[in-house]
């Protein structure tokens, strides 16, 4: 339904983190709206089986190898997408990790694994892509997929929360700058969403027991997000800058 609402044929799209999860899932929506796909992340045979997947469902996409920790490598790899696909019109900055601790016990290593690949990357490649768009004076879209942490604090989890209230601040400072240049810039702000990365968890006493502390007792999947994922990227948008979503069936008023 939403892909027959927001039509995105003859855009191209550039997903981080798209080898599982929240970033597998945006491809496959963009995708399905009309959306040429370039889909980046570490493991390139995830990568090929995603766009074999969409390119033999009748869309089109193309795999880049791309660590975004790796800031040297960005400008090369926005130029490979662009060479391939064509100007990047939608950035969706998804790639994200957490390391789970209490907070005396972070090491330097996990901070700087949690900030370079949550905040570092998805900054340097917002300016990559920011600049083919402020250059081409056609506008664009960049989404970045920040967090409900951005906006509450739960136990252990004291870097995560950290680097993605700096999205929600990046996203805020880039619509600003780049309001001029007709680029919307927009955070989804997710609650607990069952991916890869945590479904052992809903499984456990505890993940259980959070469950059934939720409003609606129930975790989403990773297609909730796609009508709001849609619209930010398309011309629906235009109006919207700036913005910090939640898609979290209600768990911050937990």
């Amino acid at each position: 339904m939403a892909g027959d609402t927001y039509k995105l044929v003859g855009k191209v799209a550039l997903v981080t983190g798209a080898s599982s999860g929240l970033g597998q899932q945006a491809a496959l929506a963009l995708a399905g709206a009309g959306a040429k796909v370039a889909v980046t992340a570490r493991r390139v045979d995830r990568l090929e089986a995603l766009a074999a997947q969409i390119n033999g469902a009748g869309g089109q996409a193309a795999p880049f190898a791309l660590d975004v920790r790796d800031t040297a490598a960005i400008d090369g790899v926005v130029g490979a997408v662009e060479a391939a696909m064509g100007p990047i019109d939608i950035l969706v900055n998804n790639a994200g990790v957490s390391v789970v601790k209490r907070p005396e016990d972070f090491t330097t290593e996990d901070y700087d694994y949690v900030q370079e690949t949550n905040v570092k990357g998805p900054f340097f490649l917002a300016q990559a892509v920011g600049r083919g768009m402020i250059k081409r004076g056609q506008g664009g879209k960049i989404i970045n997929i920040s967090s409900m942490m951005a906006l509450r604090v739960i136990g252990k989890l004291a870097l995560y929360a950290m680097s993605k209230a700096a999205i929600g601040q990046m996203t805020r400072q880039l619509a600003l700058e780049w309001a001029r240049h007709d680029i919307q810039v927009n955070a989804i702000c997710p609650g607990y969403i069952e991916t890869e990365m945590n479904v052992d968890l809903w499984q456990t006493p505890a993940g259980r027991g959070m469950i059934e502390a939720m409003p609606r007792r129930r975790i989403g999947t990773p297609e909730v997000m796609d009508g709001l994922l849609l619209l930010l990227a398309s011309g629906q948008s235009d109006y919207m800058t700036g913005t910090l979503i939640p898609v979290d069936d209600g768990q911050l008023m937990m």
